[in-house]
């Protein structure tokens, strides 16, 4: 399987792509893991890997968008990414996540990219904007891999992204990207529409014969102004899920992302272990791209290092999030994340204004973290090998975590379609 694969990251990506992403993703980044290990270990903080929103605009209306993709449109500017890619390189870092809205909306998102040519960059988008010349010119930067969206089956991707002919003009991106060899990812936002259409091996197979190179199955989170809990997966799900990418890995020649569990398959959040923080389009610095409550901004006067390091707010999300739970906070203990934003009076990060209310109104969710049945670890080597390296919870959980402060989610009542959530527990641990 890893020589198939290696074959086909050869001949159906430009190799000076490959190059790229394999000294500046892979090798420099791994450095910025173990800078990121040496700053802990001083009593430092800087994340490895930054998610940044560079624009809130967007031309799809997508169920349970957390982004202010209606209000007048707010983008970082070139000189502010810039100053922030700088210094964030001087402290090691090489690889960004850029997000939106739709990043591609950014009149000078090349800009940025070509700016930088010493750094990896992975695109958020939904491919609707990568016409054959965006990709030809992706492919001359050669350090950029694009992630692009599918939803579902034609109906489903115009029901969960509020727009007709979504699904075509996502697939015309990805061809556009494939036929350039542009490194190119997929990824899905499982939920309960397109759980059963795109979990599914045949799926993989399919991008495999498109010539995808890697793929993300990431569970939807109902949150925002519209969260449609109603969409949300059962544990049951969830787990099917986590062992569904345990075994695409050793059998299929594509990568498969996860970011919510280590080698031995126990549940983490990268926003609590460190491992990454969120900037929004007006600069706010967030736990993660869910939890809009800010106290510092990358236009603050003084250097981001500084601002990341000295951040009580950041620092307290951290502690307060390892302490309860291994899973996601936000969708657990909406109560914890108020209760943060109060005590530190951070401010609603969005334009709308609401998110306090959001949260207020939020029901309890279970996440990735089951205390009560077995983890499913990682069976292909090299996923335990760059794990137990690079992604792992970096002593977090051992040195906070208490299991008698985590609260089963599954004991508050949903009022939504998966009201089963207890009974799902249940049947998950007999």
């Amino acid at each position: 399987m890893y020589l198939r694969f290696a074959k086909r990251l050869l001949l159906e990506t430009d190799k000076r792509l490959v190059w790229k992403l394999a000294w500046n993703m892979g090798v420099r980044g791994l450095r910025s893991v173990q800078a990121h290990k040496k700053r802990l270990r001083n009593g430092q903080f800087f994340p490895p890997y930054l998610y940044i929103s560079i624009i809130n605009s967007c031309n799809l209306r997508c169920q349970g968008c957390w982004v202010d993709v209606s209000a007048k449109q707010q983008k970082i500017d070139v000189t502010a990414m810039n100053r922030m890619i700088d210094r964030a390189k001087e402290m090691g870092n090489s690889f960004f996540g850029l997000l939106g809205g739709e990043p591609f909306m950014h009149k000078e998102l090349f800009e940025i990219l070509e700016a930088h040519p010493d750094a990896y960059f992975q695109v958020f988008s939904n491919g609707h904007f990568i016409t054959d010349e965006v990709a030809k010119r992706l492919r001359k930067c050669g350090n950029v891999t694009v992630l692009i969206s599918v939803e579902g089956s034609e109906i489903i991707s115009d029901q969960r992204r509020g727009k007709a002919n979504v699904y075509s003009d996502t697939m015309r991106g990805i061809e556009n990207c494939l036929n350039n060899k542009v490194m190119t990812g997929v990824c899905t936002s499982l939920c309960q529409t397109n759980f059963d259409d795109l979990l599914r091996e045949e799926w993989v197979d399919r991008l495999i014969e498109m010539g995808v190179m890697y793929t993300w199955f990431h569970i939807y989170r109902p949150v925002g102004p519209d969260a449609a809990p109603e969409l949300a997966l059962t544990p049951a799900q969830q787990r099917k899920a986590r062992q569904f990418v345990v075994d695409m890995r050793c059998k299929k020649p594509i990568i498969v992302i996860d970011a919510y569990y280590d080698a031995d398959g126990n549940a983490l959040c990268p926003a609590a272990t460190g491992f990454t923080h969120h900037i929004s389009p007006w600069g706010d610095i967030e736990p993660c791209p869910i939890i809009q409550f800010a106290k510092e901004s990358i236009h603050d006067e003084r250097p981001l290092d500084q601002v990341f390091n000295e951040s009580e707010y950041l620092k307290d999300f951290r502690k307060t999030a390892a302490q309860h739970t291994r899973g996601c906070i936000a969708l657990e203990r909406p109560d914890l994340i108020e209760a943060l934003a109060d005590r530190h009076g951070a401010k609603d990060s969005t334009a709308r204004k609401t998110a306090l209310a959001e949260l207020r109104a939020a029901n309890r969710h279970p996440s990735q973290y089951m205390p009560d049945v077995e983890p499913i670890p990682e069976k292909s080597w090299a996923y335990r090998i760059a794990k137990k390296i690079a992604f792992h919870d970096y002593g977090v959980y051992g040195e906070h975590f208490s299991a008698d402060n985590w609260e089963d989610p599954g004991k508050i009542e949903q009022p939504s379609a998966n009201n089963s959530t207890r009974e799902d527990l249940i049947q998950l641990k007999s």
